[in-house]
């Protein structure tokens, strides 16, 4: 058995315009996510939320957690495989659902990894990949909604 992995980060709320949640366009959604010795993120709500649509948002995160986890996974059963990847890029897509009460939750996220290897004689090979990588992503692991794969492979 491999031993449990902790991780730790601090988000603190930077939206207080003077007068905290006085009403509920008193404050922004602004926040800030800290990870000792890493480069800290600005977040705030989606706009549609009344968010800053600079900012990340929780979604954006989320999604990109799937395609990073994803793209790692990737690689590591690539190597495995004596595949050589030589560029990998992903646009990934998400569809969040909101209730009637105002809660709301993912029911599909799609990825769309577009991936370049050195031969042409692995590319079949390389596209079943991704449903290996799918099943080692911890992210994947953790969700309760479908994470698809729509890779395409070119030399």
């Amino acid at each position: 058995m491999h031993p449990d992995h902790n991780y730790k980060l601090t988000l603190k709320w930077t939206g207080n315009k003077g007068t905290g949640t006085s009403s509920y366009r008193a404050y922004d959604r602004s926040h800030l996510i800290s990870v000792d010795n890493k480069v800290p993120i600005k977040g705030s709500a989606d706009p549609v939320f009344h968010g800053d649509k600079t900012l990340h948002n929780p979604e954006d995160l989320l999604l990109a957690s799937l395609s990073a986890c994803h793209m790692m996974s990737y690689l590591h059963v690539c190597v495995k495989n004596g595949i050589i990847v030589t560029d990998y890029t992903d646009n990934a897509t998400g569809i969040m659902k909101v209730n009637d009460d105002g809660s709301g939750h993912f029911v599909e996220v799609t990825l769309n990894p577009v991936v370049k290897i050195t031969d042409e004689t692995l590319i079949e090979k390389a596209n079943e990949l991704h449903k290996e990588a799918n099943k080692l992503c911890f992210i994947a692991n953790s969700v309760n909604f479908p994470v698809k794969h729509k890779g395409e492979t070119t030399i």
